[in-house]
This record gives structure tokens, C-alpha cells and sequence, in this order.
């Protein structure tokens, strides 16, 4: 387990606002179910364990596709469903060819909530908790913007998977935030969350384009971390960068100022919080009718769960950031969502 998740286990969760396993429905048995393989998903599996003995769940666990196709995570719901799994943490294969198998689980009486990515209204999902990815993308564009001197200031981005429904998202938010500053952004290359695409294609445009860029803003994990090792291999410093997740490469070229700072996102929480609103709607809650609920370009059922930008003066202490996003959400979310008998 890594010293993210053993120092975010110290949070205290249950302890802060007094629930616990008297509350659970019992026989809750939980599904944290990503699109595919992916380390930024690492984290639910540690959430769902943690869930499941605070509450006293039947279970939750991390079950993962053997590839990212549709198909394939369609498949495996559906058998997770015949499993007596009775409740969904679903990151959306796709945000729209997705919503069929979503209507399928909860007409069979399991309640799904889209974690990390959303699916597109109409859907039968409860509601969507994850980044707001284009704030996210936004703030971390800005944060470069305010490192780059001199009148061009040419901004490369490098971003995830175009099935990812955040991607888009990602895509327009770097885009306004540089025209905001009078930026350019020269390329965005984007496909390329896994290792071998990222690291032909990354690689393949600095070695042709450096020289072009002032700037460079990464929004999915894999390539964050290649490009944090293309920026250390170049040396100069002179590209200025700004990075997303808390992989262990991204940290350590923040703290040898290669790379400026990263974007945070709060995947332990997604699952956490995720593991306990579906137990608690399996218990008889309801959401409210008023909830306060935020939009984005897929869902009018949006929660936030927390994002934050760390420079090198606070790399150091960068699990306590989120850790005080996810114990703030958890200590309230029941009052300000939920219903309950």
C-alpha cells in the first residue's frame, strides 16, 4: 500500500461525524468498477475495503476489465450483478453507451453512482462524484500560465483517453484559461493514458518541438508521468510544467524543479464516500429533491470531490490537502444530499 493511502486511512472518517456498521444495510455487497485498467483507480480498491469494514458492508470490491471496451465492462456488470452484487461505483466506459447497462443494474434493484466520470443524462444513475475536471484543468492551466514569461507563451497539452468523458471537459477548459491569457495552445495530443502511446507520442513531439514550446500542461495520469521524464531528460528547465495526480515520478520532479506542480485529484474519497452513499441508499435514503447539486457538460447531477493544486513548497505534505477535502465532504454529505428514515 503506498504512504498516500496508508496516511489518508488516518483520517478518522467514520469517527468524525458518528456513523458506523448500526446503520448499514448488512447485506450491501459493492462494486467499484473503473473502465479498465489504470493506476489513478489503485485507490478504490483500498476505499471499498475500508467502506465495507466502517459500515459493516457484505462487501466492497474493486473489480476491474480486462481491457477498456465497452464491451468488456458491460460484460463484466452484468455478471457482477448475477454475482448478488446490489451496488454500483461505475467510472462510465462510455458516457453514453453505457447508460443502457446502468438501467439494467437499478431495474434489478442496485443502485449505481458514476465515480470519477459521469454519464450523460437521461441516466438512472444516482448522481456523479468526481474531479470537476475542467475546473481541474483550468486552475492547472492558469497555475502554468503564471510561471511563463515574455509575450508567446506556447502551452502543449497532454491529455487521456478521447472515450474518457472528462477528456472533452479537459480539452475546452485548457483552451479558454491560455485564450484568457493571451497563450497559444501550439498542440494538444491527446489517446495517450497508457504507457506505449505515451511515450512514442510525447517523446516524438519533443524531440521534434521543443524548441517551440514554453509550456507544457498534462491532464491524465500516464501522461503526466512521461512527460515529467521528458522534461528531466531535456534538463534545461526551460520548459515549465505543471502535472496531474500524485504518481511517484510527477512528486519527485516537482521537488527537483523540473516540473512546477500537479493537479490533485481525490480517488480515495470517490470510493470511500461512493462505497458508503450507495449503502446507505440500499439502507432506505433517498436524495433529496433540493439537493445542491453542480452541472456539467454530461449531468445536471454533479458532486465535486475535491481538487487542489501543490507546488514544490507543499509536496511534502500533499496527502494532507486531500485529506481535508475528503474528511469536509464526508463530514457533511448525509445532511446535504441524503434523506433518511
Amino acid at each position: 500500500m503506498s504512504n498516500y493511502l496508508r496516511r489518508v486511512l488516518a483520517i478518522g472518517l467514520v469517527s468524525a461525524i458518528g456513523v458506523g456498521s448500526a446503520f448499514a444495510a448488512g447485506d450491501s455487497k459493492i462494486a467499484l468498477v473503473p473502465g479498465g485498467p489504470h493506476p489513478y483507480f489503485a485507490a478504490w480498491e483500498q476505499a471499498g475495503k475500508d467502506a465495507a469494514k466502517d459500515f459493516g458492508l457484505a462487501a466492497a470490491d474493486y473489480k476491474v476489465p480486462q481491457k477498456w471496451e465497452l464491451s468488456q465492462q458491460n460484460q463484466l456488470l452484468e455478471s457482477l450483478l448475477t454475482q448478488g452484487y446490489n451496488g454500483f461505483l461505475i467510472f462510465p466506459g462510455d458516457p453514453v453507451g453505457s447508460v443502457s447497462t446502468v438501467d439494467e443494474l437499478v431495474s434489478n434493484g442496485a443502485p449505481v453512482i458514476g465515480g470519477a466520470g459521469c454519464f450523460k443524462d437521461p441516466s438512472s444513475a444516482t448522481f456523479c462524484l468526481g474531479t470537476d475536471t475542467g475546473n481541474s484543468a483550468y486552475i492547472g492551466t492558469k497555475e502554468l500560465l503564471k510561471t511563463l514569461t515574455g509575450t508567446k507563451k506556447r502551452i502543449a497539452h497532454f491529455t487521456g483517453f478521447l472515450v474518457d468523458p472528462n477528456t472533452q471537459l479537459r480539452i475546452d477548459a485548457v483552451k479558454k484559461a491560455a485564450e484568457e491569457e493571451g497563450a497559444t495552445v501550439v498542440q494538444v495530443i491527446a489517446d495517450i493514458d497508457a504507457p506505449e502511446p505515451a511515450e512514442e507520442k510525447i517523446n516524438a513531439y519533443l524531440a521534434a518541438h521543443a524548441n517551440d514550446v514554453d509550456g507544457i500542461i498534462t491532464t491524465a495520469w500516464v501522461p503526466a508521468v512521461v512527460a515529467s521524464n521528458a522534461v528531466r531528460k531535456i534538463g534545461d528547465k526551460r520548459i515549465k510544467m505543471v502535472a496531474i495526480d500524485h504518481d511517484q515520478v510527477v512528486l519527485k520532479a516537482i521537488k527537483d524543479g523540473f516540473v512546477n506542480g500537479t493537479m490533485l485529484q481525490n480517488p480515495y474519497g470517490q470510493g470511500y464516500i461512493g462505497t458508503f452513499v450507495l449503502d446507505k441508499l440500499r439502507s432506505g435514503c433517498a436524495v433529496k429533491t433540493d439537493a445542491p447539486f453542480k452541472k456539467n457538460a454530461l449531468t445536471d447531477k454533479f458532486i465535486d470531490s475535491g481538487t487542489v493544486y501543490v507546488a514544490a513548497d507543499k509536496i511534502d505534505t500533499y496527502v494532507d490537502a486531500m485529506r481535508d477535502t475528503t474528511k469536509k465532504l464526508f463530514e457533511t454529505f448525509q445532511a446535504t444530499y441524503l434523506t433518511c428514515k
